[in-house]
């Protein structure tokens, strides 16, 4: 496990065209949090972030050493003030920006204590997943976004 964490934490070239880079590749955990309503709470990214202004699910980079629930126990609680009883994992996507690469794992919270509330000055919003539009939210969240639309779908 040590070994895999500390390889998947070292920069890999990309090839494009005949120029070579390195490329960031950034683990993160991410939450879905559902409500008795069905809808999903989703925060809006900070203005002096990439992509400010579009809805993600709550998370954030996972520290090396740390697993993918352990991270979002501690993102949950540090910008929502909640408590992870359990998790599961529903996810995994690896998406490239122009800039980085991101391999982020998506856990649905099955429980949690206390009510989220913005502790990083980020909007939260509880959404029914058919009412968020794919160009209102981060783009690596798309798939994940798509899968719970067609979950709601099924199960109406």
């Amino acid at each position: 496990m040590w070994i895999r964490s500390k390889i998947q934490a070292v920069p890999r070239q990309a090839r494009l065209g005949d120029k070579q880079r390195i490329v960031e590749i950034i683990r993160v955990a991410a939450g879905i949090l559902r409500d008795s309503a069905g809808r999903i709470l989703v925060t809006e990214r900070l203005g002096d972030s990439p992509f400010a202004g579009l809805w993600e699910f709550p998370g954030g980079k996972i520290k090396y050493g740390e697993t993918g629930p352990a991270a979002l126990r501690r993102e949950l609680f540090e910008e929502l003030g909640v408590t992870i009883d359990v998790c599961e994992h529903y996810m995994s996507v690896d998406h490239r920006y122009p800039d980085r690469r991101v391999s982020i794992e998506f856990y649905v919270v099955v429980g949690w204590q206390s009510e989220p509330h913005s502790l990083e000055g980020q909007s939260l919003r509880w959404e029914l997943p058919g009412r968020l539009r794919s160009d209102e939210v981060l783009p690596a969240d798309i798939p994940v976004l798509s899968a719970l639309q067609k979950q709601t779908v099924a199960f109406s």
